[in-house]
């Protein structure tokens, strides 16, 4: 499948009437997993790529060659249409305008660029926000710099929990002016805020971190929401299983003593082991 359809994938998801739940990919074989297991979207956030590239907490510290080279790892492995978190485009607008054409060359089937101060700034604490001028700039640079249409540019803000509801209306409106494709938004905490949002704008909305409470598909589908992320359980779940393997393993059990390990078949499986033994004996003659 070529780049330009797994956008285009994304693009009947965002244009649709369901609201669907991405899987969290971060590499070859957690994209493929996903595929695999019927997911329609990865979602490649900013705090899985720093951690699965780095090991360090999501402070961005991450760059943006780093970030476009395990996308573009992620793209060789699979097909499935992937929604990058481009953090704040590593930049001002003109960064951002260097970040869609990174991204988009990588296979990025779609990215989000937030209005977040980043990196935060000197003895601050508290999450900040750069100014709607400058957050607008940032949704056109993005926009100038796509070169395939079929690209998706998202512009997110973390307004409602960082100022207030009404500034992330604002917002909202503004880059939906510059002719981005969809609006995401963090820190939603009540279904009242959602739906002002949903009512005072007119793109598909991506929702993340939303409580227990706003996890009705059905419910979210009545608000245009057409993306409800679920977290990034599946790097915390490989965290945890290498520890206790390498921690076991370090206090003297033997290694055909461990359990939870991927299966021979699964192991064939997210490797492509038969399609690559079936290049194997057409390209190099080897016998199966």
């Amino acid at each position: 499948m070529t780049f330009h359809h797994r956008r285009e994938k994304l693009r009947a998801i965002l244009s649709g009437s369901a609201c669907i739940r991405p899987g969290s990919v971060y590499d070859a074989i957690s994209i493929r997993i996903a595929e695999d297991l019927g997911f329609e979207l990865g979602m490649f956030g900013g705090s899985v790529a720093s951690l699965a590239v780095l090991g360090d907490p999501d402070i961005a510290l991450i760059t943006l060659t780093e970030l476009a080279e395990q996308m573009r790892r992620m793209s060789r492995a699979s097909a499935l249409p992937v929604l990058v978190d481009a953090d704040h485009g590593y930049g001002n607008a003109l960064n951002v305008r260097r970040t869609i054409e990174e991204l988009e060359t990588a296979g990025a089937a779609g990215l989000t660029i937030e209005d977040t101060m980043l990196p935060q700034a000197f003895g601050e604490t508290k999450t900040q926000l750069i100014s709607l001028e400058e957050g607008t700039g940032k949704m056109k640079a993005a926009l100038d710099a796509r070169r395939d249409p079929s690209l998706v540019i998202v512009g997110r803000t973390g307004a409602v929990s960082i100022a207030s509801l009404d500034d992330a209306i604002a917002r909202a409106k503004a880059y939906e002016a510059t002719g981005v494709d969809a609006l995401f938004f963090t820190g939603i905490k009540a279904k009242a805020e959602l739906e002002a949002i949903s009512g005072a704008t007119q793109l598909p909305l991506i929702l993340g971190g939303a409580p227990e409470a706003m996890s009705d598909l059905a419910y979210l589908r009545e608000q245009r929401v057409r993306i409800a992320l679920q977290g990034h359980a599946p790097i915390s779940a490989a965290t945890k299983a290498v520890h206790d393997t390498l921690k076991a393993l370090r206090e003297g059990l033997p290694p055909k003593a461990l359990t939870g390990l991927a299966s021979a078949d699964l192991t064939a499986q997210v490797t492509r082991e038969t399609a690559v033994g079936a290049r194997s004996a057409e390209f190099l003659g080897a016998k199966r």
